[in-house]
């Protein structure tokens, strides 16, 4: 499915997209849940990577740090951040190019 659906239906594909736990005037919190956990599993790991080694991914995990997010929910945004990259990427046919100063 990678590159051929959206990048909200591949994060809930991969177990990344957060899940309402509301009902009527009861609002819960937000869980991601379902989704295929071996890739989950790997692009978490791909996450804790990107944030030690990659500047923009570094930076996009200590910006939500910075606001008071936990670590693990700060994780959790990279990793699909990191499978909306991957989605581009395969949609495009095009690789991974970093956005740097112009």
């Amino acid at each position: 499915e990678l590159g051929h659906v959206g990048a909200k239906q591949i994060a809930a594909l991969a177990g990344l997209a957060p899940f309402n736990v509301d009902s009527g005037a009861f609002r819960g919190k937000r869980k991601i849940a379902g989704g295929r956990k071996r890739v989950r599993d790997a692009l978490y790991m791909a996450a804790l990577n990107a944030v030690r080694r990659a500047d923009p991914f570094k930076a996009f995990y200590e910006r939500l740090r910075q606001v008071g997010k936990p670590a693990k929910l700060a994780l959790i945004a990279v990793a699909r951040k990191l499978l909306t990259v991957l989605n581009a990427m395969m949609r495009d046919r095009k690789p991974y190019l970093k956005a740097g100063p112009q």
